[in-house]
């Protein structure tokens, strides 16, 4: 007998519901999921609308819209490998380099064949080099960004340019602001979804650093040569792929260097990278650099953290560590993870014998380390970590020098004595020639110091 044709609907429609419910996009806190839909509707219906009030595109538009679409695929199927490799090792914001052929469209194209490509080379880039690592709902969400940058570049030279040749009306000053609004639109997007995804957003996370946003002009700016070149020959077009594969390698060396030098949890110096540099540094101190100090910092009571709370939430909570040591210290200081809970500083140190600046940076660390509230997001609401401690130990290094080997080993040597007077203080080792009394008081802390 056969079933009747709405059996099976019930247990579809449920399955189905069910799928949707799964998506990795709920995972988010609830007020980004919104974000992320409003700016991905937002983009949908402003093409829409655009799309309803302009004429169809003409031929000669559609041939442009399929050249730059097809440059980007085979841009993308070109640069495969090293852009996988780029996208396992880099650290930080991702620039897209695709943007060359995306905001040429956005110069030269109408806005609707301008946000095609923009889709079908974004998505294109993510179904062959970034999947599974990187989920749908933020690939469509980066495409969107882009569908409004483009739709932004392109109505700039809509009111700057007019005529045949749009874009040889509006000239260098309309090009040049429509970069800027290009990258503003993109940028401030995708910068606006990290701030409220990260639960201590900084700057350098949010914005990206200064090299990636002068790629990312660089790499605009041949985007605006590759709309000129289609406009007065297409076959010029062709010109721009080769500097950009070359480009794409070079930046790939950039990320391999960062990426044997950089702790990738924490965005510190590795271990190595540190003794590499720390050395360095050591050695070419003069007399008028004065001395240098080291700081071993060990967070107490980690692996209480990592099985409460599991390690995602422990590699947060790292972060946000390494954060407020990068706070506390200028510049020029060398920060650096050496594995684990444990934490390095190489300071430049105050005049000879005299340990006050050093023990009062480690003094600061330590209080902003205790005042930390670590916010992790979770599918059952924010958690917040907070009562984290840690002890430092510190060695000065005297005004003749002294080797990076004995300034940590004294270091470390401290540090053990910070954890046996019961954690969450800050003591200090004597490097040879630093005379010190046991049990004298460092000025202005309050704290003893120990000599070794």
């Amino acid at each position: 007998m056969p079933a009747h044709p709405g059996a099976g609907r019930p247990a579809v429609r449920a399955i189905r519901a069910w799928t949707i419910r799964r998506w990795p996009l709920w995972e988010l806190p609830h007020r980004l999921a919104v974000a992320v839909l409003v700016v991905e509707v937002t983009a949908v219906g402003l093409v829409v609308a655009t799309a309803s009030r302009m004429p169809l595109p003409g031929t000669l538009e559609l041939l442009h819209a399929a050249l730059l679409a097809g440059l980007g695929i085979l841009h993308t199927e070109t640069a495969m490998g090293v852009e996988r490799l780029r996208r396992r090792v880099m650290v930080g914001n991702h620039a897209n380099l695709s943007s060359v052929w995306t905001f040429a469209g956005a110069l030269v194209l109408p806005p609707v064949c301008a946000a095609v490509v923009a889709v079908v080379v974004h998505l294109h880039i993510w179904a062959r080099t970034g999947r599974p690592r990187v989920p749908l709902y933020r690939s469509v969400y980066s495409a969107a960004t882009i569908v409004l940058a483009c739709l932004g570049a392109a109505a700039v030279v809509g009111l700057l340019g007019s005529g045949p040749d749009p874009l040889a009306a509006a000239g260098v000053p309309g090009i040049t602001l429509a970069l800027l609004v290009y990258t503003s639109i993109n940028t401030g997007l995708v910068a606006g979804a990290i701030a409220m995804s990260a639960p201590q957003p900084d700057l350098v996370r949010v914005l990206g650093r200064w090299d990636d946003n002068l790629l990312e002009i660089a790499t605009l700016s041949l985007g605006a040569l590759t709309a000129v070149a289609l406009v007065l020959n297409p076959w010029l077009v062709l010109l721009a792929l080769p500097p950009l594969v070359v480009l794409h390698r070079a930046v790939l060396v950039q990320h391999l260097e960062e990426a044997a030098s950089i702790d990738g949890k924490t965005g510190l110096l590795n271990a190595v990278a540190w003794h590499e540099q720390a050395e360095r540094l050591l050695q070419r101190s003069s007399p008028a650099d004065g001395p240098r100090g080291v700081l071993v910092l060990d967070l107490d009571h980690f692996k209480a953290v990592n099985d409460t709370h599991g390690h995602l939430a422990g590699d947060q909570v790292l972060a946000a560590v390494a954060g407020a040591l990068r706070a506390e210290v200028r510049e020029r200081d060398l920060v650096g993870r050496f594995g684990g809970e444990e934490f390095v500083v190489l300071l430049a140190g105050p005049p000879a014998g005299d340990a006050a600046e050093l023990e009062a940076v480690a003094e600061r660390i330590r209080t902003r380390v205790a005042r930390l509230r670590v916010e992790i997001p979770t599918p059952d609401g924010p958690l917040s970590v907070s009562g984290l401690t840690v002890s430092i130990g510190v060695a000065v290094a005297p005004a003749e020098g002294a080797d990076l080997r004995t300034l940590l080993q004294v270091a470390d040597t401290a540090l053990y004595a910070a954890k046996r007077a019961g954690r969450n203080v800050v003591r200090t080792g004597t490097s040879p020639g630093i005379p010190r009394q046991a049990g004298e008081q460092a000025p202005g802390t309050g704290w003893m110091v120990d000599a070794e």
